[in-house]
C-alpha cells in the first residue's frame, strides 16, 4: 500500500504509515460486531511502531489485553489492538483517508458472518433514503 493515512469523522484524530502492511481483512467475529454496531469490521494490520497518530485517543479495553481505540469527540472506531498479535494494530479500513481503494485479501471467522449478507444482492438498491426524512 506504500504511504497510507486516515481519519475519524470529525478530523480530531488523524494518523499517517509508511510500511508493510500485514494483514488486509474483514473479520466477521461477535466482538467486532458488538464494538462496531456492524455486521462485520475491515482491518488493515500495520507495525504499530510505524504508525503515526495525532489527536487525542480513548483507549478501552475490551476483553483482558485487548484494546480498541476511538475518538472521544465524534466516537469513531480507529484500532484493535491485542496481545494475540504484539507486532500488530488492526485499524479499521474505514479510516482510510481513500477507503474507496481498499480491497481486502481475506474473510476470518466465518462461523459468526451474519446470514442476512448473502441476500445483499437481491434487495433493492438506491442512491439515497428511499423517502425524503421529514422536517418538523
Amino acid at each position: 500500500m506504500g504511504k497510507i493515512s486516515g481519519r475519524c469523522m470529525c478530523h480530531a484524530v488523524t494518523w499517517q504509515y509508511d510500511g508493510t502492511v500485514t494483514r488486509n481483512l474483514v473479520c466477521h467475529c461477535t466482538d467486532c460486531q458488538r464494538a462496531t454496531s456492524a455486521p462485520f469490521t475491515a482491518f488493515i494490520g500495520l507495525n504499530p511502531e510505524q504508525v503515526h497518530w495525532s489527536g487525542e485517543i480513548n483507549h478501552l479495553e475490551s476483553s483482558p489485553n485487548t484494546w480498541r481505540g476511538f475518538c472521544p469527540a465524534c466516537g469513531t472506531r480507529l484500532y484493535f489492538k491485542s496481545g494475540k498479535w504484539p507486532d500488530e494494530i488492526h485499524v479499521h479500513a474505514a479510516t482510510l483517508d481513500n477507503a474507496e481503494n481498499y480491497k481486502p485479501s481475506a474473510q476470518v471467522v466465518m462461523r459468526s458472518r451474519a446470514h442476512w449478507l448473502d441476500d445483499l444482492a437481491d434487495i433493492p438498491q438506491h442512491q439515497n433514503f428511499q423517502t425524503d426524512p421529514k422536517i418538523k
